[in-house]
This record gives C-alpha cells, sequence and structure tokens, in this order.
C-alpha cells in the first residue's frame, strides 16, 4: 500500500476539495490534482455518451509478441493453474505500433466512456468503470467476456459458455470481496449483462455485471483507504489477487506502468472511476506501444487467447 497516496486523497476527500486522480497498476505513480489547478496538457472524458455509429478502421501497424514467445508465457501461466497458484489470470502484453495519428488526435477522435490523455505520455479509451461512489454506496461494474456481434447468435453463444461463465463468474467473486474490504451489505445487482462497444469497423459485445456495497456517511474522508484497498483492480489482475499479481510479475517482462492503473474525478459528493485498459504509450524515443491482454483459465486456448490481445490492439474512431 502506497501511505502518500492514501494520505492525499484522504486529505483532499476531508476537505471536500474536488480533484482528478490516476494510480498506476502497481500504485507505484501517482498524480492527483485539485481540478481549479488542472494542467491544460490532461484531458479526460468520464462517462462519456458512445456513439453506435460504425466508423473507418484507423489503419495501425503492429510489431507483436511472436506466438511461440506468447505460447511460452501461456504454458507457464497453465502450469500455475494446474499447482493451485491461481484460477484465473490477465496476461498482459506490450506492442509496438504505428500510427499517423497523434495521442492528442487519437484524444479527440477516440469513441468511448473512459477517455484520458495525460500529457504526451499516454492516451486511454476504456470502456470499463473502475468504482463509482455516490450517495453513501459504492459500486463496481466488472467486464469479462467479448464476443464479435457479427457472429450468429452472439448474445446467446456468450452467455451459454461455460468458459466465460467460469471466467466471468470468478472476477465477480473477486470484486464482491474486494467491496466487502471496503464497505458493508454487498450484492451483486445484475449478473451478466450485455454492453455494446465500437471497435472501429466492428462492434463487440461485452459481458459486464453490478455490484454494489454501503459505505460509511464519513466515506469522503477515507477516500484513499479505499482506493489503496481495492488496487490493483481484479478485472485485469486475477484470482487470488495477491499470488496472482506475482505470477504476472514473473511472467510478464515489461512494466505495465499506468496501464491497467485506474484514473477518476472526484467533485465533492461524488466519485467516478475507470480502468485504464485501451491505453497507447509514447516512450522517450517517440515510439509508440499499445499494451493489452485477456483473461486465461484452465480450459483457455492458446491460439484463441493469442488473437484477442491482437484484436483488442484498435482505435476506435
Amino acid at each position: 500500500m502506497n501511505e502518500e497516496l492514501k494520505n492525499i486523497l484522504n486529505k483532499y476527500g476531508s476537505f471536500k476539495e474536488p480533484f482528478f486522480f490516476t494510480i498506476s497498476y502497481d500504485l507505484s505513480k501517482f498524480y492527483v490534482k485539485p481540478l481549479k489547478n488542472l494542467p491544460a496538457e490532461i484531458s479526460y472524458e468520464i462517462n462519456d455518451k458512445v456513439s453506435s455509429k460504425l466508423t473507418k478502421k484507423q489503419r495501425i501497424k503492429k510489431y507483436p509478441i511472436s506466438f511461440k514467445e506468447y505460447k511460452k508465457k501461456f504454458d507457464y501461466i497453465q502450469e500455475q493453474i494446474k499447482a493451485g497458484n491461481s484460477y484465473l489470470l490477465n496476461l498482459t502484453s506490450k506492442t509496438q505500433i504505428d500510427s499517423e495519428l497523434t495521442l492528442e488526435e487519437i484524444y479527440e477522435k477516440a469513441n468511448a466512456k473512459f477517455k484520458l490523455k495525460f500529457f504526451d505520455e499516454f492516451v486511454c479509451f476504456s470502456p470499463e468503470k473502475f468504482i463509482e461512489i455516490k450517495k453513501n454506496k459504492i459500486y463496481t461494474y466488472p467486464m469479462k467476456g467479448t464476443i464479435d456481434s457479427k457472429i450468429p447468435n452472439a448474445e446467446a453463444k456468450i452467455l451459454g459458455d461455460t468458459k466465460e461463465m467460469a471466467e466471468h463468474t470468478m472476477v465477480v467473486d473477486l470484486l464482491r470481496n474486494d467491496l466487502g474490504i471496503v464497505s458493508n451489505k454487498i450484492r451483486v445487482d445484475k449478473f451478466r449483462y450485455i454492453d455494446k462497444i465500437n471497435a472501429g469497423d466492428k462492434k463487440l459485445l461485452q459481458v459486464s455485471s453490478k455490484i454494489s456495497g454501503h459505505l460509511e456517511e464519513n466515506w469522503h474522508e477515507k477516500i484513499g483507504d479505499i482506493l489503496t484497498s481495492i488496487l490493483p483492480a481484479g478485472s485485469i489482475t486475477g484470482t487470488p489477487k495477491k499470488k496472482t499479481v506475482e505470477i504476472l510479475k514473473d511472467i510478464e517482462d515489461y512494466d505495465r506502468g499506468y496501464y491497467t492503473g485506474i484514473f477518476g474525478v472526484y467533485d465533492g459528493t461524488s466519485l467516478d472511476s475507470g480502468v485504464m485498459i485501451r491505453f497507447i504509450e509514447k516512450d522517450k524515443n517517440g515510439k509508440i506501444y499499445y499494451k493489452s491482454g485477456g483473461g486465461i483459465t484452465c480450459d483457455s486456448d492458446t491460439n484463441l487467447e493469442y488473437l484477442e490481445l491482437l484484436d483488442k490492439i484498435y482505435l476506435p474512431i
């Protein structure tokens, strides 16, 4: 747990001072700023309306990890699952890409619920909410399971898929437990409903659930405790969380940084935040990288998981 981060968040919450925050995957990096002092180089949209209109897919040149290299990581994860060390792991990778667009242009054109451009360092266009707090209630909306809407009977197929059901159920259980650390009266308000996501020239169906819990009235003074207690997000790690994070650190071979971290806004009354997936980062040499991944269980297929990793490298514009 990052004590400095926790104390800063608690301080602003105690004063009911509206602020922006972004926190890296491992909580080692963070940026917290009162909204009145937010630099112009940071742009964000939270809970933005998403157009259902399909657009021409923006061409991206990808230089991904080889299938052979990916399979080596996948096989190691299967060994860990067989040993009982984890049941679900979200394996991610860093892919160099070429795009004619700048980070600013990608941000402006991207069609997503949660968007962030952080200086000239990275841009994120995520469909996934992390937590929302309003009227002393905390909500989280885990997303797990994606299918191309053009597949015949796509909705029935993904909702009836045993592997997808098991994976989603594990994430829901994990996030129920996470909310139980900071709140009480936990309940699953909606289980496995469908969201539509525009992925450039195709639409995806994404399976989500809604979970809620009750907070004490003084939750504003404990924003730091709440966030640091339930990070990193369960949907982009796995279960059991602590051991799974250790396994991923051993096998991923790169620093996730802000990718799969969170960003959000506290407005003095309520708090809303998104998980930073669909993420493009620029390095010091001007090269750009797309970070992507997917959940792996004992029933996962190497070829399909590799294809999912590549399919998630797209611009929703």
